[in-house]
């Protein structure tokens, strides 16, 4: 399970540490103190961060507007998840042809795929891709029943991380 705002925060400790630093009274540091080991001393293994509210406030809606599920009427570009069904290299001369068959053969015993079969070349490499699936559950679902009506297949296909088409009336 991830935490956006523990990773945001993450992100933003390094300057939370400068700005710390920058803001120690002069006297803290002096020529031979280390100002990080008087910090550890003085804080006794406590350090409470004061996070002002309009930056909490800031942290907290970005993250909120990262996972929006609001998708807008029409065609809609969202990251999600593909199945790979087909990456190959090799035989250049009858990669298109096999990565075609690929998509034809899944669209043959599975329909709803219509209009979700992904065939392109990234070159030397041909792929085939299958499916908008907006979430990991929903294409690893999706890649079980795949694995099972394709066995011969099962050991190529995976989920991949892609940009996914959503179509909204």
């Amino acid at each position: 399970m991830k935490f956006p705002i523990l990773s945001r925060l993450a992100r933003i400790m390094p300057a939370v540490m400068s700005v710390t630093l920058l803001c120690l009274p002069v006297e803290a540091m002096g020529d031979n103190d280390n100002v990080i080991e008087k910090m550890q001393v003085e804080s006794n293994g406590n350090v409470i961060i004061d996070i002002p509210d309009n930056l909490l406030d800031l942290i907290l809606h970005s993250s909120r507007k990262d996972q929006s599920h609001d998708i807008k009427s029409g065609v809609n570009k969202l990251a999600g998840y593909r199945i790979q069904v087909f990456s190959d290299g090799r035989n250049q001369h009858t990669l298109e042809a096999r990565a075609k068959a690929r998509g034809s053969a899944i669209l043959a015993k599975f329909p709803k795929y219509r209009g979700q079969i992904y065939t392109y070349s990234s070159s030397p490499n041909w792929y085939t891709r299958v499916g908008n699936f907006r979430t990991n559950a929903e294409a690893n679902a999706a890649l079980t029943e795949l694995k099972k009506a394709f066995p011969n297949y099962s050991s190529e296909m995976r989920v991949v991380k892609s940009q996914i088409v959503v179509v909204k009336p």
